[in-house]
């Protein structure tokens, strides 16, 4: 295989350890967070991960449930335009940086507390989740080079 193709297809090659993934997500979208949410999280995620299939197939899945173009162009820039999310999600924002980037500095109380303010115990376990499991997408995507599916 090229140095820049795919490595490995997870999915093809140990089919059982993707549909325990997929398990994960199916949990998280019937627990009744908001879509805009959790692909606001995906993303922001994604944008931290480096993984372009993630990012590629969330930002169509995201413009396809009705998001506005104007929030997913400038998500990685968030806090320069706090008026263009809620409190809600940009507490699940600091929250999706904090626990991707938990190797920084962990999870700040500041933070949580901002989350728990923000959300039920229950809509916490699901976005916790929500970002456990993206970043687990984003690791497998990017260790294998999964390549993206363009969505022009």
């Amino acid at each position: 295989m090229s140095e820049h193709g795919q490595r490995l297809s997870i999915r093809d090659s140990a089919p059982d350890a993707y549909a325990a993934v997929l398990g994960l997500e199916r949990m998280i979208h019937s627990r009744g967070l908001a879509p805009s949410l959790i692909h606001l999280v995906k993303i922001r995620a994604s944008q931290l991960n480096g993984c372009a299939y993630c990012l590629s197939m969330h930002h169509h899945e995201a413009r396809r449930d009705g998001e506005k173009q104007s929030r997913l162009d400038l998500l990685s820039a968030w806090r320069e335009a706090p008026l263009l999310y809620t409190e809600q999600e940009q507490a699940a924002l600091r929250l999706t940086e904090e626990m991707t980037l938990i190797g920084e500095h962990g999870v700040s109380d500041e933070v949580w507390d901002a989350v728990g303010d923000a959300f039920s115990e229950q809509d916490v376990v699901t976005l916790v989740m929500a970002i456990v499991t993206i970043n687990v997408w984003n690791r497998m995507a990017v260790t294998t080079r999964q390549p993206p599916d363009l969505h022009d």
